[in-house]
């Protein structure tokens, strides 16, 4: 079996390098129904789908794993958006539940430590599964935590999002999350990353992230939820997105 890396890849060749949010309000009903729908309807344009955690929780390991056997079928990629970060022994037991569910990558938080993350890895990869470390959030918001100066032992500040980066690339992570809002730290770290990993952009169109700009600063997946999602013709826009992805 290939790995999670190797499978993305080799799907967004023929599919584009859309990636379906699927982030509902927590008022929404019938979310494995919709759900399954936007798999039915949209997957021709899609190379994978992502779940947030406040949908995981409603659903429930049985409607997460038909999903994520659904989702397969029509040959997507399935990403658990949880910001893994707690000590070793949770990490591990919370990764074997998710990969009992079926996905194929998990996003986690890089402030567990280097040493835990590669752990986390080393796991994911003996299952041919990803992970995916946060570097920079897309809301605008972030700025303020991920740009943070950090002092270490004395030695010249740097952002975190730098230091992120730095873990995530020592640690063989198979992608990292920099913000679509924020194309030159996008253009940073694909230079410094020089193709050892992917860079997934969330952000696109509700909160302003444009789909050339952040794949011309080297953007490798566009993780789109509202504004697909929430449009009056959802199939017309992520055909619309798909195409543009092909355009770089």
């Amino acid at each position: 079996m290939s790995n999670f890396k190797t499978r993305i890849n080799r799907i967004s060749a023929n599919k584009g390098k859309i990636i379906l949010a699927n982030d509902y309000s927590n008022t929404t009903k019938n979310l494995e129904a919709k759900t399954i729908k936007n798999i039915k309807t949209l997957n021709k344009f899609l190379c994978g789908i992502k779940i947030n955690f406040h949908l995981l929780l409603p659903l429930g390991l049985k409607e997460i794993t038909r999903i994520n056997k659904f989702a397969h079928k029509h040959n997507l990629q399935t990403i658990a958006d949880i910001k893994l970060n707690d000590i070793g022994n949770t990490n591990e037991v919370t990764l074997e539940n998710l990969w009992k569910a079926d996905f194929d990558a998990v996003i986690v938080n890089p402030i567990m430590g280097q040493s835990a993350l590669k752990k986390l890895v080393s796991s994911a990869h003996k299952k041919h599964k990803g992970i995916i470390a946060l570097c920079h959030m897309s809301a605008p918001e972030a700025k303020i935590s991920y740009e943070m100066k950090i002092k270490l032992n004395n030695s010249i500040t740097t952002p975190l999002y730098q230091l992120f980066l730095k873990s995530a690339l020592s640690s063989k992570v198979d992608g990292i999350i920099v913000g679509a809002t924020y194309p030159e730290i996008i253009k940073y770290c694909n230079k410094k990353a020089k193709q050892n990993l992917d860079i997934f952009s969330p952000g696109i169109g509700t909160q302003g992230g444009e789909i050339a700009q952040v794949l011309e600063a080297g953007t490798d997946f566009l993780i789109i939820g509202r504004t697909i999602l929430n449009a009056k013709n959802p199939i017309y826009l992520a055909e619309k997105f798909q195409k543009l992805s092909f355009l770089n």
